[in-house]
């Protein structure tokens, strides 16, 4: 699997072949206590290096690519633009336990706007490598920010960390919220709390 270089990882080049990958699981199958010759397990280790590929494909994307394309044809529009309840399907770096959640993205154009499937599609990118939501939540910040030349940008991740509901302290109902400002958002007040009853209110029809 090939690595793609950002802005807060460095490149190592690993290459790590899809039949030592299943070596590897059918190792773990047999350090938990299975048989990994029984029928029921014979593919289970090639389904789960496929598995893997579809979890952490986003070492192979670059996000910024994404946001290469943008319009300026919007009748000069400045006002923020937000996008709510993206959802975030990622795994923690820590246990590599599933961190399952929504993400709310926010930023304020200069001149051009970018289409709005490319908000989420950068969320799905940095969600798709091992994380911790606050570092999620400031790279996807700092990705706008930088290749939109946005004026402001505001990002809200709202999740649950299967490490701490499954395992450990097994507290079911406890969920995280982290926040990340830049621009406009961080220095005037007002357009976060815009942005907060913007995405904590549901619009009436």
């Amino acid at each position: 699997m090939k690595l793609v270089k950002d802005t807060d990882t460095k490149n190592i080049d690993i290459k790590v072949s899809d039949k030592e990958a299943e070596e590897a699981f059918r190792t773990i199958l047999a350090w938990v206590g299975e048989d990994p010759s029984r029928e029921g397990l014979l593919e289970t280790p090639k389904r789960v290096m496929k598995a893997y590929k579809e979890y952490f494909k986003g070492y192979q994307e670059d996000p910024s690519k994404i946001l290469d394309k943008t319009f300026g044809d919007v009748d000069g529009y400045d006002d923020m633009v937000v996008q709510k309840n993206i959802s975030v399907q990622s795994h923690c770096e820590h246990h590599m336990a599933p961190i399952i959640g929504k993400a709310h993205v926010a930023y304020i154009p200069k001149e051009r706007v970018v289409g709005l499937s490319k908000l989420a599609r950068v969320v799905e990118v940095f969600s798709k490598r091992l994380q911790t939501q606050e570092r999620l939540t400031m790279q996807i910040a700092n990705t706008l920010m930088e290749s939109l030349d946005a004026k402001g940008v505001a990002v809200t991740i709202d999740s649950t960390h299967q490490c701490m509901t499954m395992r450990g302290i097994k507290k079911e109902q406890a969920t995280t919220v982290t926040n990340y400002y830049l621009g406009q958002f961080k220095e005037d007040l007002s357009y976060q709390n815009r942005y907060l009853r913007f995405i904590t209110t549901r619009l009436k029809d």
